[in-house]
């Protein structure tokens, strides 16, 4: 099983922040809450804070456990796990993604996000 954890980022106008997949990585093409996988014994939380400086370049506080989704790609399982986290700061310069939009949660239906993450958009909602 492969831990990752997804952070639900929301800004001070109360949008949230999505990014899409590059169309060269797994799950390409289509939308998610920005986050990654966990180290050896690193909590969901240092994670996002990390793995967000690192394919976003911005800092994060994560604040509350938003859900856990167990998730099978074929073969391949998935324990993604969202937290709530505030916008700290920080210029957005992508990485892992080629796409990010603010959105309100009303407007998170227009887009196709990957399997793991649609528990956490039906609940958003």
């Amino acid at each position: 099983m492969i831990r990752v954890a997804a952070a639900i980022i929301e800004n001070e106008q109360g949008l949230l922040l999505i990014a899409r997949r590059r169309p060269e990585k797994s799950q390409g093409g289509l939308w998610e809450f920005p986050g990654g996988k966990l180290e050896e014994g690193e909590s969901p939380e240092a994670c996002l804070v990390r793995e967000l400086k690192e394919e976003m370049n911005i800092e994060i506080e994560p604040y509350e456990f938003f859900g856990v989704n167990d998730h099978w790609y074929g073969a391949v399982h998935i324990q993604l796990i969202a937290y709530r986290a505030r916008f700290v700061g920080g210029e957005i310069a992508l990485v892992d993604h080629d796409e990010c939009r603010w959105v309100g949660t009303d407007e998170l239906g227009n887009f196709q996000f990957a399997p793991a993450d649609i528990k956490f958009v039906e609940v958003l909602l």
